[in-house]
This record gives C-alpha cells, sequence and structure tokens, in this order.
C-alpha cells in the first residue's frame, strides 16, 4: 500500500526552517521514522535500537555526530543515548544551521527530559500519534461500519501489511508492557501492572478517581498517579481536564480517563472482533473514546497545545468535549445511538442555557450517517466527525 500522507508534514517541515533541531515523539508504530523520512529525504538515517550505531554513538558522540553537520541527519530513539544531546548542543550552537537535526523517541518524557536540559530554546517538539480518521478517509480506507473502525483502530501497520488487530494489538501491548514500562519506571510486578492497565481500561470515558482505582489494583495512590504518567508518557492513555470557567456553578474538578487508540482499548478489553461490540456495555464510551481521541489527534499533528475539555455541573448536567478557539467555544456531545432524538441534547440545552454559549457553536456527533441542523445545534454523523468538528481553528 502507498504510504498515506501525515497531517503533521507541513508543520513538521516549516518547523525545520526556524530550529536547528525538531524532535518528534509518539507511540510505537505511530510511523515517526516514515514521516520524518519522507518529510526530509536528503537527510541520512541512523537508528539507536540498532546496538552497533547505539555503541558507537557512547563511544564517541562527537565522531558519530560530526558528519551529519552539513548534510542533517534523522536520529531515531534518540532518548537511547542521553550522552548525545549535550554534543548536539556545542554542535548546533556552532553552526547556527536550521533543521539539521530530526530526534525521533518513543518515550515521551525521557527524550523530553533531555530536550529541556540540553537543546532549550534549540529545538521544536511535535507528537505523532496513530493515524487520525481524516487521513484514512483522504486514501479512500476509512470504513462504513463505525464498530470495524473502532475495533481496528489506527495504527499504521494495520494499514499497511496483512496483520489482523486480534494478532497486532496483544503482541503490541505485550511489547509495550515488557519492554517500554520496565525502561520508563522500576515496576517490579507487571502482572500488578497489567491489572491497573486492564481496569484503566473499563473506566474509559469515566472521572477518575485514583483511590478508588488504587484499591482495586491493591496499590496506593501515589502509585496509581506514577502509573498513569508511564501511560501518558508511553502515549496509551490520556486524562481530559475539566473545564475550569466557573460561570458561578459548581463544576467537577477531576479529569476524565481515555485512551489514544480504540482498537488498543478494545483488546484490553477482550473484545474478539467488531460484532463484539454490537451489545457491549462500554460501546457508548468507546464511541466517545474514538471522538474525543481523533480530536487530540489533530490538534497535535497541527504543532498545536491541546484544548480540549470537557463541562460537568454537580448537578450531573454534562457535555463530553469543550474545543477552546481563545476566548471561543466548540460544544460537542458524542452519542453511540443512530437515531437523532431530543434527549441526546439535554446535555448541550442546559449549557447553553447557564453559561451564554450559543447554539450555533453545539454539534452532536452521533453513530447514524446523517447531517442535520437542529435548533440545539449542527447534528454530524460520525464518519464526518473530523470534517465538521472544529478540533483545529483555522489561522
Amino acid at each position: 500500500m502507498a504510504m498515506i500522507p501525515r497531517e503533521i508534514t507541513p508543520r513538521l517541515t516549516a518547523l525545520a526552517t526556524g530550529f536547528p533541531v525538531v524532535s518528534v515523539t509518539g507511540p510505537r508504530q505511530s510511523g515517526k521514522t516514515t514521516a520524518v523520512r519522507h518529510a526530509f529525504p536528503q537527510h541520512a538515517y541512523v537508528s539507536l535500537e540498532n546496538l552497533d550505531t547505539m555503541a558507537a554513538a557512547r563511544e564517541d558522540p562527537r565522531r558519530f555526530l560530526r558528519p551529519h553537520q552539513e548534510t542533517g541527519v534523522i536520529i531515531d530513539e534518540a532518548q537511547r543515548v542521553p550522552e548525545l544531546f549535550a554534543y548536539l548542543q556545542g554542535m548546533v550552537d556552532e553552526s547556527g544551521r536550521m533543521g539539521r537535526y530530526i530526534l525521533t523517541g518513543s518515550q515521551d518524557f525521557l527524550l523530553l527530559e533531555k530536550v529541556a536540559q540540553s537543546l532549550a530554546g534549540r529545538t521544536a517538539v511535535l507528537h505523532l500519534l496513530p493515524f487520525s480518521a481524516s487521513e484514512i478517509d483522504a486514501v479512500g480506507s476509512l470504513s462504513e461500519d463505525l464498530d470495524e473502525v473502532m475495533f481496528k483502530g489506527f495504527y499504521p501497520p494495520l494499514f499497511d501489511r496483512p496483520v489482523a488487530p486480534s494478532d497486532f494489538l496483544p503482541a503490541y501491548l505485550e511489547t509495550y508492557v515488557e519492554r517500554d514500562v520496565r525502561s520508563m519506571r522500576n515496576i517490579g510486578d507487571l502482572s500488578l501492572f497489567r491489572r491497573f492497565l486492564l481496569l484503566c481500561a473499563g473506566r474509559v470515558g469515566q472521572l477518575l478517581n485514583l483511590t478508588a482505582l488504587g484499591n482495586e489494583v491493591g496499590v496506593d495512590h501515589k502509585t496509581i498517579r506514577a502509573w498513569l504518567s508511564v501511560l501518558e508518557a508511553g502515549f496509551i492513555a490520556f486524562l481530559l481536564p475539566p473545564y475550569h470557567r466557573n460561570w458561578n456553578k459548581r463544576i467537577t474538578k477531576q479529569p476524565k480517563l481515555y485512551f489514544h487508540d480504540t482498537g488498543l482499548l478494545c483488546s484490553l478489553l477482550g473484545l474478539r472482533g467488531p460484532s463484539d461490540l454490537a451489545s457491549h456495555p462500554l460501546r457508548g464510551a468507546i464511541f466517545e473514546c474514538f471522538v474525543v481521541a481523533d480530536c487530540l489527534k489533530r490538534q497535535l499533528h497541527a504543532g498545536r497545545r491541546p484544548s480540549l475539555y470537557f463541562w460537568r455541573a454537580h448537578a450531573g448536567h454534562e457535555v463530553d468535549l469543550l474545543i477552546e478557539h481563545g476566548p471561543r467555544l466548540n460544544a460537542v456531545e458524542i452519542k453511540s445511538a443512530e437515531t437523532v432524538h431530543p434527549d441526546l441534547f439535554a446535555g448541550l440545552r442546559w449549557f447553553c442555557a447557564n453559561t451564554g454559549v450559543d447554539a450555533a457553536a453545539c454539534t452532536l456527533v452521533y453513530g447514524g450517517v446523517e447531517a442535520q441542523d437542529r435548533k440545539a445545534g449542527r447534528v454530524v454523523p460520525w464518519r464526518l466527525a473530523h470534517r465538521h468538528v472544529e478540533a483545529v481553528a483555522s489561522p
């Protein structure tokens, strides 16, 4: 299959004209290497996952970097040789050339820690997640079947080689736990961490209660917080914060828990195929995760700081997603139902009535196929959400 164009590319090449170093982080198998090699075809490429290359970089960092000062180089999994970063600082300051060093890494806080220590002000940082729905739709590969889309997820290997999600995703999770988790934090009991990961999957789209989750896992809330940072650093899960503007109403302060990829989420939940989603009690939460995660991808791939929130009053009224564009808000309700009925707008109506946000800024994304205009807001079918939900404001 031909390469699927990535939405991150224009931002990636633009930043390379103004920064000597560009760093791209993201989960394993999200397409980082393919994207940067496509964006910078004239750059040399080295991978520090290669043991010989890693040894050479550690033994003589200056000699390793020097040949690429003029032509540029892509350094894959750069965080594996921390010694390089101090030498990079000297070289970029000496040459003054832009875009010569492109770094990638699959462990976010390890790479960013080294960047902050040695390359502050010299590097731009971008995040590349698995495909967005718009990237897949652009090449005609977005299925018409919502359950199939959610079960499969968006990891690039599932689109460029003949491997089934039921084979790829469990193996991916095993590699993540056995390799990345061990290297990111000293977790002695991996079986306990696996239990924590499964329990997180069962709480997708819910308010996060660290103490309750810790009690169920059998560890304290501080451990749960530390383990959540591991999931975030590995781009497995993320927290959606509540919107903090009060409007003189009491609001929830706990974040909600989501996964970056619904395919991985379905695998954790033990689903065996798309048909298992039809009657699954978490289908609505998985659909919500699909929409929220796709909005996050589009913001990150555009090089924007995430500006996504949810809103929930203590009275129980809730809006699933708020997208902030400066002083402007878009409110999005997400329902997996295939039929539009008035009850689906209850949260949006209450929100507009009590905050002053206009119904023109409200959208209902649902599991059906027809777009509609309603008094309470636009109705957008799931397949068109990436076109009509404004996750990234126009410049």
